[in-house]
């Protein structure tokens, strides 16, 4: 049975940092791609970074690219989202989530209809 499992959010103040970890059990990492996903209060949930295949490549939308680094430990069989420079607008509910990552491009890397297993969230708050 796959279970993805998100952990370390919390309320951090402008400008600080956190790492989100996603504890992945039922499977081993390397045939699949791990998205992070956020969603806000009443918008849509969007992707914001992924890692996958054998040799971890790693894709980032460019409202976060230079401030978040995704990053897998295999040995662990967890993936993490490392998140510097936490602004206002990065509060949102954060969901880890899997797909085949044959199915995984750069064009595709953050449509949520290609990943079928996710976590529950983990609320991240940005507030001074």
């Amino acid at each position: 049975q796959v279970q993805l499992v998100e952990s370390g959010g919390g309320l951090v103040p402008p400008g600080g940092s956190l790492t989100l970890s996603c504890s992945i059990s039922g499977f081993t990492l390397d045939p699949f791609a791990i998205g992070w996903f956020r969603q806000a209060p009443g918008k849509e949930r969007e992707g914001v970074s992924c890692i996958l295949g054998r040799l971890g490549s790693t894709l980032y939308a460019d409202s976060v690219k230079g401030r978040f680094t995704i990053s897998r430990d295999k040995a662990k069989n967890a993936v993490y989202l490392q998140i510097n420079s936490l602004k206002p607008e990065d509060t949102a509910v954060y969901y880890c989530a899997t797909a085949p990552a044959q199915l995984i491009a750069a064009n595709n890397a953050f449509a949520t209809q290609f990943y079928d297993n996710w976590g529950q969230g983990t609320q991240v708050t940005v507030s001074s």
